[in-house]
């Protein structure tokens, strides 16, 4: 069992989010997954940063905390050879602690560079063609790739690691888990659901599952609910509706009828251990083995605090659990 931490890029500005990695390792979490956007999801979060930048930073401010994408989209805004060189040069400046975390986008990132945006059996296929290319480029020399949809005219990554990073591909439904097992080496998700891992396992995968577990720490319920609106109502809009629209603003008007006791139904929320545990459990249930833990609450310090003391070791308890 590994716990890591998420690090919300679009909430916070770069040099919080390194802040917030160095203490993360301080506090005891296995790994920080960073979200990696061009817009944030609400006008109001006022954040988005380079992610290879801040992970840069991260990786010279830390020592042993493994470093992830959650997740990286490279079919559209970046070409899988940009991704294939940035996550090498990650690796490197990480000792080896980088996992690559793909998927196949949202809109809300993807249609700023004027290519529009593909349907979702057409993304899933270039993101299959955009995983050959970064192992193609991963694997030294230089090489072309001429696919349906993607393109390489002869590329060389000059600086690799000894060994290349672990891929994770982000998935919503079965088709998508079996693509994370034929094309990578783990399986992302949000949502403590069995039927993922099921499809993974039963397609091949044998990795890492990834799972992120949506938490909101405050003193008390109701500050954790109002933040946990603030931050992440976007997150209750449902897959359908993230990759489709294109910007903030649209969110706002998606969300603008949620409240907080609509939050109360999907966070593990306030300052009772046992609400986040449960949350937790949900997930180990479900199969996952790295649970990234989002704290949507007003007080980042806080929630470090709330883990050291009320949730670190029980939650590695849970790995003995009966599943």
């Amino acid at each position: 069992m590994k716990v890591g931490y998420k690090l919300f890029a679009e909430g916070y500005g770069p040099r919080e989010i390194v802040e917030q990695a160095v203490r993360a390792e301080r506090a005891g979490f296995d790994f920080v997954e960073i979200s990696d956007h061009f817009h944030p999801w609400l006008f109001s979060h006022q954040h988005s940063g380079f992610v290879w930048s801040m992970l840069a930073a991260i990786a010279e401010r830390t020592e042993r905390i493994g470093l992830v994408t959650g997740v990286t989209c490279p079919i559209l805004r970046i070409h899988p050879a940009i991704v294939a060189q940035a996550a090498a040069t990650t690796a490197l400046l990480s000792d080896g602690r980088f996992t690559l975390g793909l998927g196949a986008g949202e809109r809300l990132n993807e249609h700023v560079v004027g290519r529009g945006w593909p349907n979702a059996t057409t993304r899933h296929e270039m993101l299959r063609e955009a995983i050959e290319i970064i192992r193609l480029l991963w694997s030294g020399g230089y090489h072309s790739y001429e696919g349906r949809h993607l393109v390489l005219e002869d590329a060389r990554v000059f600086d690799l690691p000894e060994e290349p990073p672990p891929i994770a591909v982000a998935a919503g439904g079965a088709r998508a888990a079996e693509l994370a097992a034929q094309a990578g080496g783990g399986l992302f998700a949000t949502e403590p659901d069995a039927e993922l891992t099921r499809a993974y396992h039963e397609a091949g995968g044998a990795g890492p599952r990834y799972g992120e577990v949506p938490l909101t720490w405050a003193p008390d319920d109701d500050k954790a609910l109002e933040s946990a609106r603030e931050l992440f109502r976007f997150g209750l809009t449902g897959w359908k509706v993230q990759s489709e629209l294109p910007n903030p603003v649209n969110f706002e008007a998606a969300t603008a009828l949620i409240d907080s006791g609509d939050m109360a139904d999907a966070f593990g929320y306030g300052p009772d251990p046992e609400r986040h545990l449960a949350a937790v459990q949900g997930f180990v249930e479900a199969g996952f083995d790295h649970l990234v833990l989002i704290n949507a609450g007003p007080d980042p310090e806080g929630f470090f605090t709330f883990f050291e003391e009320e949730l670190a070791q029980q939650i590695r308890r849970m790995e003995q659990a009966p599943r």
